[in-house]
């Protein structure tokens, strides 16, 4: 193990190949192996998560017992307790997840809200930024499902598309804008 800074490894017994660099990183881990936190606050909470990797101010700060996550930018995944397999590269990134699932959310506050909803995808800055239990979604590009909330199974490419959408579901835009003003409907193709 590698520890450095004020609080980091604090309470370690048994755990292994972990690496904690800034204050409080990986502070409560006490029997997990093969993490990496860097930063204030990385992993702060995490006691038996395993495989982990944190980069950045307060990323995975709550996970607990959740495995296989990687957090990329300040506030990555910060919210997580339980939720495994998910990646965040970007500033507050998968912020609010706390147990969902195999989420991969690249760009500033992409899946920013998402809470429990599984098997997201969000490619862009803001992309499916505000979607809170939806799940099966992808969307690629800047804004693109923005405000989608609990709407599952759509599919958005390109900025902006699909950004209304709140509940609608089995949808798919692909185009700048593509439907743009759609709130709630479902079943659409817009190309």
């Amino acid at each position: 193990n590698t520890a450095l800074g004020d609080g980091s490894l604090l309470v370690l017994t048994s755990g292994a190949e972990n690496v904690a660099v800034g204050k409080d990183a990986l502070a409560a881990n006490t029997t997990a192996n093969n993490n990496t936190a860097v930063g204030t606050e990385a992993l702060k909470a995490n006691t038996t998560g395993v495989e982990n990797t944190s980069t950045g101010k307060g990323s995975l700060q709550a996970n607990t017992t959740a495995s296989y996550n990687t957090a990329v930018g300040s506030g990555a995944l910060g919210d997580t307790t339980t939720g495994a397999s998910n990646t965040a590269v970007g500033r507050g990134a998968l912020n609010k997840n706390t147990t969902a699932s195999n989420n991969t959310a690249v760009g500033q506050s992409a899946l920013g809200a998402n809470t429990t909803g599984d098997s997201n995808t969000g490619l862009g800055v803001s992309a499916l930024q505000n979607n809170t239990t939806g799940t099966q979604n992808a969307a690629v590009g800047m804004n693109t499902m923005r405000d989608n909330t609990t709407g599952l199974s759509n599919s958005a490419l390109g900025e902006g598309a699909f950004i209304t959408n709140t509940t609608g579901s089995y949808n798919t835009a692909i185009g700048r804008l593509s439907l743009f003003l759609n709130t709630t409907a479902s079943n659409n193709t817009a190309v």
